[in-house]
């Protein structure tokens, strides 16, 4: 389910949409990086190209965060 959530950033108030998941995962990342959400969001949100919206900037901060998490899948054949 998407749901609408808000932070402020810099001062301003600012909305977004996030899947439960990615707002899950969110949460856990900040915890585990030792810092509070609304510093994560904010981090994410200073990174971001202009073009871009923040729920997607979030949603691929989630993903590549999640990548650099795992270990590589081997490529070789079986």
């Amino acid at each position: 389910m998407i749901r609408k959530h808000s932070a402020t950033l810099h001062g301003h108030r600012t909305s977004f949409s996030l899947e439960d998941a990615f707002w899950q995962e969110l949460k856990t990342i900040a915890a585990r990086r030792e810092m509070p959400l609304a510093q994560l969001i904010a981090e994410i949100d200073d990174q971001r190209t202009p073009d871009s919206n923040l729920s997607s900037a979030l949603r691929v901060y989630v993903l590549e965060w999640l990548k650099s998490n795992v270990p590589a899948l081997s490529t070789e054949p079986r």
